[in-house]
């Protein structure tokens, strides 16, 4: 029996090869070179949602974090495990905007980070993959949000996302912005086609 795909994972399967070297091309330094000071410093529990080839995932574990990685598409994240091999990740099938296998595990989470998925989200799926996401959060704990803007990649699903939008559902989650920053993308292929990023860094403040 096929497995369904998972709404918004569209086209990553099968170009699953060209992504996992297209992403691991930029170190997680890079990637969050403006962001990284509101990274969480001593030991704490962090929740990758969408982690894609585990590059993030990886690096909070080098530093010492319990670290769960989510990733619902099989090919992506299988190449996550062979290109970052722990035994302390903690790799999950699952995504939003439920997040159901999350939740079943009762735990709650320091600092999520959702980098590159939300646009994948429609407008009444972004408003349950908040609330669903909040509940996961510990007191003062933070949430990383990107949003990408620019043309959708052929075979992709992605949606127009502001930061606007965003950090209203964020607020009706007691989610308070730390951090707003939009820039071009780093990645050259992006880069040539007038991709920007939103970046938000929220807190949880009860």
């Amino acid at each position: 029996m096929k497995n369904s795909i998972v709404s918004g994972t569209e086209g990553y399967a099968k170009q699953a090869p060209f992504l996992l070297e297209q992403y691991e091309s930029l170190s997680f330094e890079e990637s969050y070179a403006a962001e990284i000071g509101y990274f969480p410093q001593k030991h704490c529990k962090i929740l990758d949602i969408g982690s894609g080839t585990g590059r993030d995932a990886a690096w909070f574990d080098k530093k010492g974090h319990d670290v769960v990685a989510a990733e619902p598409t099989k090919e992506m994240r299988e190449g996550a495990v062979r290109l970052h091999p722990s035994p302390t990740i903690r790799w999950l099938d699952d995504s939003l905007p439920d997040l159901e296998k999350i939740r079943n595990l009762n735990e709650q989470f320091d600092f999520i980070l959702i980098n590159a998925v939300w646009m994948h989200l429609d407008e009444d799926q972004r408003e349950v993959a908040m609330t669903a996401v909040a509940t996961l959060l510990g007191q003062n704990a933070r949430l990383f949000i990107s949003l990408r803007h620019g043309p959708v990649p052929k075979g992709r699903r992605m949606f127009a996302v502001s930061a606007e939008e965003t950090i209203a559902l964020a607020a009706h989650n007691q989610l308070v912005p730390l951090y707003n920053d939009r820039s071009e993308s780093i990645l050259p292929a992006n880069k040539s086609e007038g991709v920007r990023w939103t970046k938000l860094i929220f807190e949880l403040q009860t």
